[in-house]
């Protein structure tokens, strides 16, 4: 590759996962083309508002006037790339199996501008064998009397928005390819923004590396939860017991009980693999069940609440404090608040909300956090929350978060 060949980047995707990665491609050097589908996207970003909380506007702003990034919603503009990062959502469909028609999406939209001996990876999340069984060949196919080379890896992302500590540099990155000039290459691009990259053999270990993660953490999670049960109904503080489980220093891990599991990872990565045990003829049921009491924990938190509201309270008024998926965001995907307000409806109850970081959510707006009501629920403990002004209102708080001190009007999982 010419010098100037290796330092163009395109990236498909300009959100949570790919913007931050332009803005380290940028910061190393690398000339960087954002292609986003969404139009309105690409205007705000160009317009130098940044989408997501980890890429401040400030730093938006001169990452493009050094003239080292842009954003475009035309994916001819990847013709010039030596290197092309795919970095779209990989959802579930309404069967909850994956839903990987944005990645072939971005696939087939790249392949016609393509030239010799370009690297294109894939850091969205799939099942083993999604890149060399279906975007390899998607490729292929649409370039087949080409006659151009093409080099293929896979990197699946790291990224844990709101996180202060890690971030695109100081996170290891797994990167595995379909041949060694492959992997030389992806090697090559993420050690100038990674302080380690780790090879593996295969983008088959790769992918499954990052189903196993997250795996990891949805049951570890379903386990402190279904034990959380187990505790409330013994009246025991299921928290004291994880802070004395806690002093071990060695074989214990601490996770902590909420209302569910949130954003576009821990609810849907498992997923993938569940589905992927199956299209092998075999069945991953202890993943399910973690999946199943995860996502049982709404409506377990939702009767919670109702009990502290009081059982004479046919109408109770309920405020949910904190609908992001977690604190220090405004992601509402997946996010467990959407199930836990479907409840207490449903059991009767009057929901309102607020979250400093969530201007709108399921087009409904917030209310003050002093909006009167007979019990709060602390579901995520959002910075610039006022805490003290709901504390004045005199309200019970049913505290999920854990954070709160105890006294007689705050209850806990």
């Amino acid at each position: 590759m010419s010098p100037k060949q290796s330092r163009t980047l395109a990236i498909i995707g300009q959100g949570y996962v790919g913007l931050p990665l332009a803005m380290a491609a940028a910061d190393a050097g690398w000339n960087v083309t954002g292609v986003d589908n969404l139009e309105s996207r690409v205007s705000q970003i160009n317009s130098g508002s940044s989408p997501v909380e980890d890429i401040s506007d400030a730093k938006l702003q001169a990452t493009i006037s050094s003239g080292k990034y842009r954003a475009t919603s035309e994916f001819s503009d990847v013709m010039d790339s030596s290197i092309i990062v795919i970095c779209v959502p990989t959802p579930l469909n309404d069967k909850r199996d994956p839903d990987i028609s944005l990645l072939c999406n971005a696939a087939a939209e790249i392949a016609p501008y393509l030239t010799n001996d370009a690297l294109i990876i894939c850091e969205s999340t799939s099942y083993p064998g999604t890149l060399r069984e279906v975007i390899i060949p998607l490729i292929q196919e649409q370039i087949k009397k080409s006659g151009i080379k093409l080099h293929f890896a896979s990197a699946p992302e790291r990224v844990n928005p709101g996180d202060l500590k890690w971030n695109q540099k100081n996170t290891p990155r797994l990167v595995g390819a379909i041949d060694e000039q492959s992997q030389l290459l992806a090697l090559e691009f993420y050690r100038t923004i990674c302080d380690e990259v780790i090879p593996v053999s295969t983008p088959e270990i790769a992918e499954a590396a990052k189903l196993l993660e997250n795996t990891f953490r949805l049951v570890n999670i379903a386990l402190i939860n279904e034990f959380t049960k187990l505790c409330s109904t013994n009246g025991i503080n299921v928290n004291d017991v994880i802070d004395a489980a806690s002093s071990k220093p060695y074989g214990f891990m601490t996770f902590r009980p909420g209302v569910g599991v949130g954003g576009h990872c821990i609810p849907i990565d498992p997923l993938y693999l569940t589905w992927w045990a199956r299209e092998n003829g075999m069945k991953a049921e202890f993943i399910e069940c973690a999946d199943s009491i995860n996502n049982s924990m709404p409506e377990y938190v939702a009767n919670r609440v109702l009990d502290v509201a009081g059982a004479d309270k046919k109408n109770p008024k309920v405020l949910i404090l904190g609908v992001a998926y977690k604190s220090g965001v405004g992601d509402v995907r997946e996010t467990p608040a959407s199930k836990l307000r479907n409840h207490l409806i449903v059991k009767g109850a009057t929901v309102a909300w607020n979250d400093p970081l969530v201007p709108i959510w399921e087009s409904t707006n917030p209310v003050e956090i002093n909006w009167e009501c007979d019990v709060v629920v602390l579901m995520v403990r959002q910075p610039g929350m006022n805490l003290d002004q709901l504390k004045s209102t005199g309200s019970k708080i049913f505290d999920c978060t854990n954070s709160l001190a105890p006294n007689d009007h705050t209850f806990f999982l």
